[in-house]
């Protein structure tokens, strides 16, 4: 239909948020995956600290956030500066530096959906699992892990959907450049600002909408598969 399809530069946007998405789930997955656990299986000292940094970024502006990631990760931060020398790796102003902000946004999400499915997992279980002789490591892999999964796959989706909206610590960090990291909240900012650009951002909005809707269904019904096998 007439002004419904996408341009060129549209479907760019949305080649790189789907991008984006994915390498901030697959970067933050192992560390979501460890953490989660460490608060759902460890007491220790220092851990509601642990856990209040694991979630500040819910809670603070998230141009806070990309404040944060241009300090430590930009050319001259700490972080930044030792990856650059080192490895020669630029993350400010990349496409892979706006993978990094999704990941920092989302991952609370991430944690959060993870130690609940840990935290009901039956010990009992893992105790037997023990006793034949299984290393810890052996049961988490082959117990707790497998048990936890439908958790693990709704965080990974929450992130996956988060990471597709993230706009503030993005624009922060990684700026507004066209094909490099121009996704698809950012550019939808770029065009409501532009004469004629509201059709661009309705087609643009839809399509974020559509892919976080399809996202979410596609894990509930992955999530129930699992749960009938898991307890049949």
């Amino acid at each position: 239909m007439p002004g419904l399809q996408p341009t060129d530069l549209e479907w760019e946007a949305v080649g790189l948020s789907l991008r984006v998405a994915l390498l901030s789930v697959a970067g933050s997955l192992p560390f979501g995956i460890a953490t989660a656990w460490v608060l759902a299986r460890r007491s220790f000292p220092g851990k509601t600290l642990l856990d209040a940094l694991v979630h500040i970024p819910l809670v603070v502006p998230p141009v806070v956030v990309g404040y944060g990631l241009l300090v430590l990760f930009g050319r001259r931060g700490p972080i930044g500066a030792w990856l650059y020398d080192q490895f020669g790796i630029t993350l400010i102003f990349t496409w892979k530096g706006a993978a990094l902000a999704a990941a920092v946004m989302a991952f609370p999400l991430m944690v959060r959906a993870i130690r609940l499915s840990l935290e009901a997992v039956d010990r009992k279980l893992e105790a037997a699992a023990r006793t034949l002789g299984a290393g810890p490591f052996d049961v988490f892999l082959s117990v707790t892990l497998p048990l936890a999964l439908p958790g693990v796959l709704v965080g990974v989706v929450l992130s996956f959907a988060r990471s597709l909206g993230e706009f503030g610590a993005t624009i922060i960090f990684v700026g507004n450049i066209p094909g490099q990291t121009r996704t698809i909240p950012i550019a939808i900012y770029t065009l409501i600002q532009q004469p004629e650009g509201d059709l661009a951002a309705l087609r643009l909005s839809i399509i974020a909408v559509v892919l976080s809707l399809a996202a979410l269904i596609a894990s509930e019904f992955l999530a129930r598969r699992i749960d009938r096998r898991i307890q049949g």
